[in-house]
């Protein structure tokens, strides 16, 4: 049996180039939010944990002093690479690595964040206090992920999980506040936007197991106007599309 770790390498070897060209993954309003409210400054030393493909990590390099992008995939630092050298950013350095054993030194980074990766964790509060343990006294935390109401999570994560076999759970906003309750953050804010995707589009993304699309594409028809699974599917122009609820949490860490 295949270990988390190597399901995420597969699923994300396969998505790489695809999960790179969804348009909701880099819609401009999204980013600058992220910029926005981490209140990235030129002098911002920035990690990006569960880098990806280097969407994030690209959007804040022009604005940072320098932007260190960390991720378990080969494939998507690839991408990352290709990305920066296409938009001519020099400031930026990729490394593979495990995000729950951070291969940086205490207090190495004024700003460290994480988009849309941490349901995919076996372990959200080891990586957190080792996002914590990187970051500088003073400096910032920010997570940008799905957050659902209780009442639709496990629905959600039946559905993610045909979708995405290395999808873990998704949390609540209510669990993420439990998280940072538990660490030495303060000042903490949110925010929140939607992610809206054509199903087909984000299955043309996807690489479930064998036999599985034609169950996520049921599933969802059926929530249409119901939203027992928290996503809102819905119609446009004859074509299902849904929205994925992103929390964004920026806390600071107490000097």
């Amino acid at each position: 049996m295949k270990s988390h770790q190597e399901i995420i390498i597969d699923q994300f070897t396969r998505q790489a180039i695809p999960f790179t060209q969804v348009p909701a993954h880099s819609n401009e309003e999204s980013l600058r939010l992220l910029i926005q409210v981490a209140g990235l400054f030129h002098e911002d030393d920035v990690l990006d944990v569960a880098c990806g493909s280097g969407i994030v990590a690209c959007a804040f390099a022009p604005l940072a002093n320098h932007v260190t992008g960390i991720d378990i995939t080969p494939a998507m630092l690839e991408q990352a690479q290709s990305m920066a050298e296409e938009r001519g950013l020099s400031n930026l350095t990729w490394q593979q690595g495990d995000i729950e054993s951070l291969p940086f030194a205490d207090a190495r980074f004024s700003l460290v964040l994480s988009r849309y990766a941490f349901h995919h964790f076996l372990n959200p509060k080891v990586v957190l206090e080792e996002m914590i343990r990187v970051c500088r006294p003073g400096g910032r935390i920010l997570i940008a992920d799905v957050a659902l109401p209780p009442e639709k999570v496990e629905a959600y994560n039946a559905l993610e999980k045909l979708r995405d076999p290395s999808h873990t759970r998704a949390l609540t906003l209510e669990d993420f506040q439990s998280l940072f309750s538990q660490t030495n953050l303060q000042n903490v804010r949110l925010n929140f936007y939607k992610v809206e995707i054509p199903v087909e589009q984000q299955l043309a993304a996807s690489f479930p197991n064998p036999g599985d699309i034609d169950r996520i594409r049921q599933l969802v028809r059926d929530d249409l106007e119901v939203n027992h699974l928290g996503i809102n599917a819905h119609l446009r122009d004859d074509e299902i599309w849904y929205e994925v609820p992103i929390s964004v949490i920026v806390a600071e860490k107490l000097m």
